[in-house]
């Protein structure tokens, strides 16, 4: 049987994690990523899953060739739950000292991923005009990633063809179901950190809004930010 985690309890949660890190006893507990890490599977119910890092262009993972240094999932170890707690995050990242917070996509949430750039402005005119909007990040590569309702990818080419940008060229991607994002505080492949351009917020992250609402935005400023 399921059950819902209310408005109430959820901003207690999150002030749980927080004075539980600051008191904590134990370094694993309090260091980095195990707040974020708690706080994205007890507060916004998303899977976590230990990643690779890399340092020089070398990945984690051991691997010379690696074909995606330090932006990857680790592989030989399981995913961390959505509603896990700060103790169970602590022992998993004590299992994986220094492991990237990787997020899969196509469970609680899609992502279109559009230049840097383009998701600035694009956010800037999706409040203005009200439109709600989830979490969005920027990497260091230059790139915007919005989080939308799950199944984005499979609606992607047919929302754009009635959209009319089916033809536009746009420098709009949407990763597949399967794939993973790089998520705050850790960094991307050794290039720097992941930042949130528009934090997680209790009506944005749990229940992020269908792409159809952003994508017409999405599509004009990066046809604009290209031209």
């Amino acid at each position: 049987m399921g059950f819902t985690i209310g408005i109430r309890e959820k901003r207690d949660l999150r002030s749980g994690v927080r004075r539980r890190v600051r008191g904590a006893d134990g370094p694993t507990t309090a260091a980095a990523p195990v707040p974020a890490v708690a706080e994205y599977t007890g507060l916004w119910g998303w899977d976590v899953t230990p990643g690779a890092r890399a340092l020089d262009g070398v990945c984690s993972c051991g691997d010379a060739r690696c074909p995606a240094p330090g932006a990857h999932p680790l592989g030989f170890v399981p995913d961390l739950p959505a509603g896990a707690t700060l103790d169970e995050a602590a022992a998993a990242w004590a299992r994986t000292p220094g492991a990237a917070v990787l997020l899969p996509v196509g469970r609680a949430f899609d992502v279109l991923d559009v230049s840097e750039q383009a998701g600035r402005r694009a956010v800037v005119r999706l409040e203005r005009m009200g439109v709600p909007l989830g979490p969005v990040t920027v990497t260091p590569t230059g790139r915007a990633q919005f989080f939308v309702a799950p199944g984005a990818a499979a609606a992607l080419p047919g929302l754009l063809y009635r959209m009319g940008w089916d033809d536009a060229g746009l420098d709009l991607r949407c990763p597949p179901p399967g794939s993973h994002v790089t998520a705050p505080p850790s960094d991307l492949g050794g290039l720097g950190p992941v930042d949130w351009l528009r934090a997680p917020t209790l009506d944005g992250a749990s229940a992020p809004p269908p792409a159809r609402l952003l994508l017409g935005t999405l599509a004009y400023v990066s046809h604009r930010s290209a031209a």
